[in-house]
């Protein structure tokens, strides 16, 4: 199988001692019911699934999300979605470290109710208090190299620019920005937020990205669970590519069969 070949060389995504055959992160929001999540969560070939502490019922004695993830399956890595100040943020890490469910955190603050945009001022805050407190922290910011590598420095495990806004389905809307980024990058680099469709994820890969995060482009497809297969597809396509090396572009043809040799 392409996973196999993929992984031969010990092509994993590794990260503060941990280590990943897959690199697709999917969520658990947003899915017509949870049978459908479960099985898309399965199609993805997915190993860590980001759940919202603040959306779930983290009182175990009655039904919630976290019984239909199997913890012995996958990841979980909780995330801090709807905090607007880094002081809410490391609240909700804290009350998910302290109920169990990981020391990892995908770090979000956001800044704006429209665009859903990150207050990377903010961030960078908890960022620098949650590493402090023995956090792995995943942070979520905007696709600005200089802010990537001030959240790498402040001890950030993993760097998640986003692709385009979140829920948006456009795409990577700055490769160039994605670039610089991943050339100064000393830690993972995942995309998070604005993937659409299986070429937006392969794109992604191509690049030389480690990972993507999503969540919207599978749980609101028409199909979420053959979504969730095409997106395990174009992850593996798109990380074959990059190792592969493509050919580099020319403004002339150049013939596929020589003319040298040719018997006229």
């Amino acid at each position: 199988m392409l996973e196999h070949h993929v992984m031969e060389n010990g092509d994993t995504l590794k990260f503060a001692g941990r280590e990943f055959r897959s690199r697709l992160i999917v969520g658990t929001g947003k899915f017509p019911d949870h049978r459908t999540m479960q099985q898309a969560h399965e199609a993805s070939g997915a190993e860590m699934v980001t759940v919202a502490v603040r959306r779930v019922n983290l009182d175990r004695t009655q039904e919630s999300l976290l019984d239909y993830i199997d913890t012995k399956r996958y990841a979980l890595l909780p995330n801090t979605a709807g905090c607007y100040t880094a002081d809410e943020a490391i609240k909700t890490a804290m009350l998910a470290r302290e109920v169990g469910l990981s020391d990892m955190v995908k770090l979000e603050v956001i800044g704006d109710q429209r665009t859903l945009f990150p207050d990377n001022e903010e961030l960078l805050k908890a960022t620098k208090v949650l590493v402090k407190e023995g956090f792995v922290v995943l942070p979520y910011t905007n696709d600005d190299p200089v802010m990537a590598k001030k959240l790498e420095d402040a001890g950030a495990a993993v760097v998640m620019p986003l692709a385009a806004p979140i829920g948006s389905g456009l795409g990577i809307r700055n490769p160039h920005n994605i670039r610089i980024i991943l050339e100064a990058a000393r830690v993972p680099i995942i995309i998070d937020a604005g993937v659409g469709t299986a070429s937006d994820a392969s794109i992604a890969m191509e690049l030389g990205c480690d990972g993507v995060l999503m969540n919207t482009a599978i749980a609101c497809a028409k199909d979420p669970v053959a979504m969730a297969a095409a997106m395990r597809h174009a992850m593996i396509a798109g990380r074959l590519a990059y190792l592969a090396g493509r050919i580099p572009k020319k403004l002339y043809a150049n013939a596929s069969s020589p003319l040298e040799g040719m018997i006229e």
